[in-house]
């Protein structure tokens, strides 16, 4: 999947961006369409059999998966491309926006399977990027970066870290099909993925008590 946002309180809207509602949440409640719908947005309008391929399912699944897609309003048919033997979809929209707690209260069997259809996208996508690593161009072999940092946040915190993240990737420049030309010479497709993970249940740091202490082991981050 690209391009998704799947916070509960989004940044800056763009004008082709989707706010998902019940209709659209339940649409994309399944890991096939979610990654339907990724594709198109990265590479730009194809056919079914083209697509299936890239998912390695079979044209009439990848045919049933975009006419559900296309009926709740996330492709549809590029009839400029298409003719009698062949249809050919496009995305509708760049990216999705998933904001708001009354949705998720409303849907929380739909969120979590969409939710968790984002995060199976995420994982192939990373592993892909690990698979080709070593074939790269070496210019490229210093941009990769696997990192995790533990916070003490309060709610209202991890909301302003959420959009300061967002605020960075934003000032890049935007992928979409159609600028790559456009693009300044050496510019590649770069993914960028953030999560924010909340661990409630993650013990407290216990009280020290007063006067010198030495420590024991090593530091752990």
């Amino acid at each position: 999947m690209t391009d998704t946002n799947a916070g509960q309180d989004g940044p800056h809207l763009e004008a082709d961006t989707v706010v998902l509602d019940a209709k659209g949440l339940r649409a994309l409640a399944h890991p096939v369409r979610v990654q339907l719908v990724g594709l198109l947005r990265k590479y730009g309008p194809s056919t079914a059999t083209r697509l299936a391929e890239r998912l390695g399912v079979n044209s009439g699944t990848a045919s049933y998966h975009l006419r559900q897609l296309g009926a709740a309003g996330f492709v549809e048919e590029d009839t400029e491309r298409g003719n009698a033997r062949e249809r050919w979809w496009r995305s509708v929209h760049r990216t999705t926006e998933l904001s708001g707690r009354d949705l998720a209260d409303r849907e929380p069997e739909a969120t979590l399977a969409y939710l968790q259809s984002v995060a199976a996208a995420h994982t192939l996508r990373t592993q892909q990027t690990l698979n080709e690593l070593q074939t790269m161009p070496r210019t490229w072999h210093g941009t990769f970066d696997m990192s995790d940092w533990a916070l003490r946040l309060t709610p209202e915190e991890a909301v302003a870290l959420r959009r300061e993240l967002r605020a960075v990737v934003a000032r890049y420049r935007r992928d979409a099909p159609d600028t790559a030309a456009s693009s300044p010479e050496g510019a590649e497709r770069v993914t960028v993925i953030t999560q924010i993970l909340p661990e409630p249940d993650a013990p407290a740091a216990p009280s020290l008590p007063s006067g010198p202490q030495e420590a024991e082991g090593s530091p752990t981050s």
